[in-house]
This record gives C-alpha cells, structure tokens and sequence, in this order.
C-alpha cells in the first residue's frame, strides 16, 4: 500500500514537473518574444529620431557675406551662390554651390528677394530651378532708383532635389551689408 501511494506521489510530482517545465517553456517563449519586440520597438524609435531630426529643415542666405556690390548682368541663366548664411538648419543649403539639396521627402517653401539698381536697359530678374526645371521667376525693370522683386512657391521634392536661383540673362542684382537679395526655403512637413 505503501508503494502504491508513492507511486501516486512520484506520478503526481512528475506530472507537475511537466506542467511546471511546459509553463517555464511558455515564459522563455513570451520573453523572446518580448525581447524581440523591444529590440523592434527600440530600431524603430531611433527610426523616428533620425526622421525628426532630418525633418529640421530650414536655411535663409543672402547675396554678399560683406560689402555691397551687383551681380550680373551675364549672356544666360546662371546660378547665384548666396555666400551670406544667415540660417542652415538641417545643413541642406550649400553657399559654394548656391544648390539646396532636400534632405528628406517633402513639402517645402522657399522665396526669393531681389533688389536691382534701376536702368533703362537692364531689368533684375531671378528664376528659381527645380532640379533642372524653372518653377518661377520674379522680375522688371525700371529706368532710375532701385527696383524690388520677389516670389515664393511651396514645392513637392523627393529627397536629393536640388533647388536654386538663377540670375535671369542680361539682368543683375544688387546685394549690401543690409542684405538685400535672398533666397530661403524651410520644410513644411515631410511625406
């Protein structure tokens, strides 16, 4: 009788160890599990981080960093470089080229002021480019005293677009230490 209820005891203690040994299974499945979400959850965080950290988009330039002067006028369009950085968030202006580069997809705005000396001949006219399309262009003319342009367009670019202002043939633009003619663009929200 003894042997009997010990063997009951032994089959009882084992069933329990098989129940306990599933249920400690399950648990180290549910903490792999876990731990892999975690580690998903955590990649995409940094994800979000760095998205929002490149969506931090916004530069404004003007023409001369010092001193006044004008630009132009040349026989075709050229690129103006505003070496003037007032503000480049995101790093996305570049002042040698005159080229901004859209960091990430998005909406963005930019706009462009131009002041010219008057003349009879020679008008001040700016163009801006996406990549290598003209989006639009401020310009006139007037025979005496200073004349003022300006435009602005909110644009669809991918990431990589490039934007710039083109100094429109047989016009030119005038810059000083007040800093007259710029060019800006900031991210309105990414896509």
């Amino acid at each position: 009788m003894m042997e009997l209820a010990l063997e009951e005891t032994v089959a009882s203690l084992k069933s329990k160890l098989e129940s306990s040994q599933k249920l400690v299974e399950e648990q180290h499945s549910q903490m792999k599990e876990l731990k892999e979400r975690q580690e998903q959850q955590a990649s995409q965080l940094k994800e979000l981080r760095q998205h929002h950290q490149d969506a931090r988009v916004s530069f404004s330039a003007s023409l001369l960093e010092s001193g006044s002067g004008s630009t132009g006028p040349f026989d075709e369009k050229t690129i103006l470089k505003y070496e003037h950085v007032i503000t480049n968030i995101g790093g996305a202006y570049d002042s040698d080229t005159g080229v901004f580069k859209a960091p990430v997809k998005g909406v963005y705005l930019f706009s462009v002021h131009a002041l010219g000396p008057g003349h009879d001949s020679t008008g001040t006219g700016v163009c801006l480019y996406k990549n290598d399309e003209q989006v639009l262009t401020a310009w006139s003319r007037q025979p005496q005293e200073r004349v003022a342009v300006s435009n602005s367009v909110s644009l669809l670019l991918e990431k990589g677009d490039e934007v710039c202002v083109k100094l429109w043939p047989n016009s030119w633009v005038y810059d000083n230490d007040n800093h007259l003619s710029t060019f800006s663009g900031h991210l309105l929200f990414p896509m």
